[in-house]
This record gives structure tokens, sequence and C-alpha cells, in this order.
């Protein structure tokens, strides 16, 4: 007993001696590369010491998101506290992640949009694009407190520096000519653009790791029946994930193909989980969250969200959302099913009509588009 006891105490000098600046930067890295606030935390119970040098500054100031994803179910007023520290440390992440959960779920609007521009101030893309999306509805104030052309500068922004979505929605107002000059042509380039580089995104998910994510990546044509996992993808379970939350994008309908699996970031899976689990955290009576299941985020007045034009049973937030939603769940749900068999049915009649009549007029429904380089408000896409 007393070797065992003095083995031990020489293996805890050797960590005692080491200095701090090395066991800083190892910190450092760690959360800078966690995969879960869980691998940061378990470090810092393990000792007193490793505790107070894991909260330096110099190293929650690079903590990445992942270790900033704090759960809904386990938000308390320790969670706020070490966002707050981060936060102090000049986190970009932690400057969105407690800006969202302050704006949207505490309420506390100048707070959280004063958090979420100074991360748009450091180039933080999504804050950039959450800032626009706060810019197009008026969030926090009146309908008359939109300013479209500053989310519209907000979006191009965010689109430079690599926001797939901020691109996506850029392209739609240029083709509705929404806060900026229409142009169908450059709006249809970027949404080209935006597949192109969502589709390149995944690709290079698939070459860097050598097996598929655990989040369920699939990569299907739609002229051919939906593949069945193979059983390598069945790691730990008897079979694939079935949660539709797990299969949440589907955009490379222009192309004829389907990918499905996008992790969230946890900011919005935050807002997912607080306005999901307790009926107390609604916003509001009257007050709608966005039907995307991958968004979260809620109306801050009644009426703010747009509804589908098509049922008008479902709201967004922004194109985004509803291009996003459209290709996964409402494509198949927008019109009720007696509507789909009149259709069908007026169709057939239609078709048949006009085969006596002789019209064998060939409608192209080639989505060709051609790409050229182009700039949008100054600023190279």
């Amino acid at each position: 007993m007393k070797k065992q006891r003095g083995a031990f105490r020489r293996r805890s000098d050797l960590f005692e001696a080491l200095p701090d600046d090395i066991v800083i930067s190892i910190l450092y890295k760690l959360s800078s590369t966690a995969s879960s606030p869980s691998d940061f935390v378990a470090v810092l119970l393990t000792c007193k010491r490793l505790n107070n040098l894991g909260l330096h500054p110099l190293v929650v100031s690079k903590s990445c998101s992942k270790a900033l994803a704090v759960r809904a179910k386990n938000w308390c007023e320790e969670a706020h506290r070490f966002l707050k520290l981060c936060v102090n440390a000049g986190n970009t992440e932690a400057y969105y992640m407690l800006g969202m959960i302050r704006f949207y779920c505490l309420q506390n609007r100048g707070s959280g949009a004063s958090l979420m521009a100074k991360a748009a101030i450091k180039s933080h893309a999504p804050a950039l694009y959450s800032l626009a999306l706060i810019q197009f509805n008026g969030s926090g104030g009146l309908k008359n407190d939109k300013d479209l052309r500053a989310g519209v500068a907000l979006c191009a922004r965010a689109a430079f520096l690599g926001h797939i979505d901020a691109l996506r929605e850029l392209g739609h107002c240029l083709q509705d000519g929404y806060g900026v000059r229409k142009n169908i042509t450059e709006g249809r380039r970027l949404l080209v653009q935006a597949n192109a580089r969502e589709l390149a995104s995944v690709l290079r998910v698939f070459n860097n790791s050598p097996s598929p994510p655990s989040s369920g990546w699939q990569f299907h044509n739609h002229q051919q029946p939906r593949p069945t996992p193979p059983p390598s993808y069945q790691t730990g379970a008897p079979n694939p994930p079935t949660n539709p939350s797990d299969f949440d994008i589907q955009l490379f309908s222009d192309y004829g193909f389907n990918l499905t699996g996008r992790e969230l970031h946890p900011a919005n899976r935050f807002l997912v989980e607080w306005f999901g689990s307790r009926e107390d955290r609604f916003p509001g009576l009257g007050i709608r969250i966005c039907s995307y299941k991958g968004c979260g985020r809620p109306e801050t007045r009644k009426n703010e969200f747009r509804r589908c034009s098509g049922c008008g049973k479902v709201n967004y937030c922004s194109r985004g959302c509803q291009a996003h939603d459209w290709r996964v769940h409402h494509k198949v749900e927008c019109a009720p099913m007696e509507e789909w068999v009149g259709h069908a049915i007026d169709d057939v009649d239609e078709e048949e009509e006009d085969n006596m009549n002789g019209d064998d007029d060939v409608v192209d429904n080639d989505p060709t588009v051609e790409i050229n380089e182009g700039e949008v408000d100054g600023i190279q896409i």
C-alpha cells in the first residue's frame, strides 16, 4: 500500500511540475477541437489545477461551437455564466450562441442583437445571416422596422464568406427583386452556385472521413429507388436512423439528386429544443415557430413570418427555410390528397383532348443555366 501511494505521489508531482503555459496550450487545443461540451468539461473536473487553467481567457477565447453546444434541457445559471465568460474573453462563437439565446429564448432583444453584431463584425457568417433575417422580418420591432436593403447587404457579406443559405437567400432576393434591383439571370446563377457549393461541401466530408458520419449522410438519384444503407452504416444500431430531423436537407433537386442528413448549428438546435420541450417556453399566444424543423426561430410579433401560399398552414422565417422544408416534407403535404387526385384527372383529360386535336407541342423543361462571372453590390460571389 505504501509503495502504491509513493508511486501515485511521484506521478502527481510530474504533472504539478509542468509549467502553466504547456498545460494552457494543451487545453487550448482541446477546447478548439472538442466534439461536444462533455469532452472539455470532463477534463476540467479532473482536478483543481485543470479547472482553473481551463477557464483561462486564452483557452475559452478559442472554444469551438461544439464545445459551447449547451442543450436546452441543461440550461441553467452556470451554463449562462460560462457563455458570458467566453464572451468576455472575445470568443466569436460564444457571441453568436449567447446572442441567439438572448434574442429569441430570453427575449432580451437589445443584448442579443448586440452580441450577434459583435460576432458579425468579426466576419462570423451565421451571425451575418441571422442579422439579415432580423432585418428582413423586422424581428424585435414593428412591421415598418424592416430594412430590406440592409438585409440584402448582410446576406451578400455572409455569402461572400461561404454561407450557403445566405447565398441561396440572396439568389431569391435577386430573382424576386426583394430589397435589390430584380435580376432573374443573376439570381438563378446564385441559386445554382449555392447547390454546387453544397455538393462540394458534402464531397469534402466524404473524402475526409473513412466511413459515413454518424448523422447519416446519404446521396442518391431521384430517378432510382432509394438505396438501403449498407451494413457499415448501421454501426451500433440494428436499423438506420429514421428521425425526420436526421434527414433534413434535399437541396439538389435541380440536378435530380437528394442529399439527406445535415448537422444543425448548436444555436439552432438549442432553439428547436427550447421551444419544443416545454409549453411554458413558447414565445406567446398567437406566436408561431418557423415550420422548418432545423431552424427553431420564433416570431417576435404576430404574423411576422410569411405563410405558404399554397396551403396557408405553414410559415417560414426565410426563403432558405422554405426551400429546405419544401424538399423534405412540405412538397408532399402542401395540397390535400383530394386536390392531387382532381388535378391528376384534369391533366389526363386535357392531355387526351390535346392528342385528339393533334397538339404535339413539346415543352422544354431543361433547367440548365449558363453560369457567368459577376458581382452583387460590389462583392464578388
